[in-house]
């Protein structure tokens, strides 16, 4: 069952996904407002959801063309739904109908200007629909009720969610928001009743779920390390307890992501690169290295990840922007990405292709903790599957052009030689550096199997693996690290959010 699921996700992106969650979440509400179990009537929270879509359509259309950066459609159907999830429809707020559709349309400019006029080197800093609802709160007194915390509703969130944030992989995010959640909510709840009564109501009656797993995790405005986002979650988790205050200023969610997204934004990288197409290269079959030019060097670590946006008319679906791991070093002053294509290609792809010298395309949100250990002493293994060779292909060429020599044995396995990318780099680092290179050949060699590793590596059990290719050769490459009794602790795998 879980291959399945994971087949399933690895064939969409992580927008799609969050965006196909909350289209069945509203479909559910629309159906639980016709039976009466929600109290609301369903054509005005289908009302409601119309009117948002048209105005984020619109804002953000306006706001794209203006400061000349491509449209997302989907972060806009996105931001449309959460507001939509947690702003009761007009004719049951209990505010005045006129009142109710002005609520809605500043919600929705203002979700829309955040990506745009809130931003610093063309990144924006704060949860879209957070800071609209807040925004809101703060100037005209209208605030969003979280109706989405709805018992009804909570199986369903909990499901979706628990798919987007294993596509993500933030569990460390969502488990440390919800210690730090329950931790503030006991420590000041005047309630007299037990810990337990009060975080089984918190966790049935409050959008504390579909917060954590939806508002939460947002990949553009949580911090790019592992370490940071933990403090986060913690930092959001005890500002979200209701009874947290200064002086008459009573915390609320939105206030609680909104001060977690200022301590992110502190710690993240803060531009986006609009970078030009230098030359195309074929390294393989259906393999290519992109060269872009930046007009300032992108300071990352080896084998960081950034998101890139291409933007197309009529997009597919799996949309216009995708993840793809920096192949080249922060020595070199060029940037480098490696790309598979497949017989069906996406729209991005077939864009990205067909792309001229001189073509732009928008790259940002380096993330990424796939990189080299701080001890140069300490002894590596890295197994790279296919495209998988790219943040290794950083790597190496960052010791080559230090000059840094590090223990490490590269397998690398491919079906047959055509598909092997970057040799010259990997014969290079085994001259100057000793970097040993395997290279496994599935229709010559079968595959990469433990016994071939401890062939080649004795001293295995001393090393640090890194992993990284496609889903399902991650998988067999961990197997067998497993059966070789290596531990979690001495296993990283390579991961960025969505299909690249």
């Amino acid at each position: 069952m879980l291959n399945f699921i994971d087949s399933y996700l690895n064939k969409i992106t992580m927008y799609r996904l969050v965006l196909y969650f909350l289209m069945v979440l509203v479909i559910v509400a629309v159906v639980f407002s016709a039976l009466g179990i929600l109290a609301f009537k369903p054509l005005d929270l289908i009302f409601e959801v119309l009117i948002l879509l048209v105005i984020c359509w619109a804002a953000n259309e306006t706001f794209s063309r203006v400061f000349k950066v491509p449209a997302n459609v989907e972060s806009v159907y996105i931001t449309a739904l959460i507001l939509a999830l947690i702003i009761t429809p007009p004719a049951a707020s209990g505010a005045g109908y006129f009142s109710s559709l002005m609520f809605l349309f500043w919600a929705a400019v203002w979700g829309m200007s955040v990506k745009y006029i809130l931003a610093f080197r063309g990144k924006h800093f704060f949860n879209p629909a957070a800071f609209a609802v807040a925004l809101t709160a703060l100037t005209i007194n209208q605030s969003a009720s979280w109706w989405v915390g709805t018992l009804s509703l909570l199986p369903l969130v909990i499901l979706g969610g628990l798919l987007v944030t294993r596509k993500i992989q933030r569990f460390e995010l969502v488990i440390s928001f919800l210690l730090a959640a329950a931790v503030s909510i006991v420590a000041f709840s005047p309630s007299r009743s037990t810990p337990f009564v009060l975080i089984q109501q918190i966790l049935m009656h409050s959008p504390i779920i579909f917060f954590a797993f939806i508002m939460l995790t947002e990949p553009l405005t949580t911090p790019p390390r592992k370490s940071a986002r933990i403090i986060y979650g913690a930092l959001v988790g005890l500002l979200f307890g209701p009874n947290i205050h200064i002086g008459s200023f009573y915390s609320t969610p939105e206030m609680a992501l909104l001060a977690g997204n200022v301590f992110s934004y502190i710690l993240s990288p803060k531009e986006k690169y609009m970078l030009s197409l230098k030359a195309i290269k074929e390294m393989g079959s259906d393999t290519y290295d992109f060269v872009f030019r930046a007009n300032s060097r992108l300071s990352f670590k080896p084998g960081q990840y950034m998101e890139w946006t291409v933007g197309h008319k009529n997009p597919d679906s799996r949309g216009n922007r995708r993840y793809f791991t920096l192949a080249s070093s922060p020595t070199e002053p060029d940037v480098h990405i490696g790309v598979k294509f497949y017989p069906e290609a996406s729209s991005f792809k077939r864009t990205l292709i067909a792309l001229k010298p001189e073509s732009e395309v928008l790259a940002g949100q380096l993330s990424g903790d796939f990189t080299l250990p701080d001890d140069p002493k300490k002894k590596l293994v890295f197994l790279a599957g296919g495209i998988g060779i790219t943040p290794f292909r950083s790597m190496i060429k960052y010791l080559l052009d230090r000059n840094e020599k590090r223990n490490i044995v590269l397998f690398y396995s491919n079906r047959n030689q055509d598909e092997a990318s970057y040799r010259e780099i990997f014969e290079q680092a085994e001259q100057r550096l000793g970097i040993k290179t395997v290279y496994i050949m599935t229709e010559r060699d079968g595959h990469l199997t433990a016994k071939k590793i401890t062939d080649e590596v004795g001293d295995y059990k001393e090393r640090m693996f890194y992993i990284s290719g496609s889903h399902g050769m991650v998988v067999a490459f961990e197997k067998n690290l497993k059966t070789l009794g290596i531990p979690g602790s001495q296993i990283k795998i390579d991961f960025f959010p969505g299909f690249a």
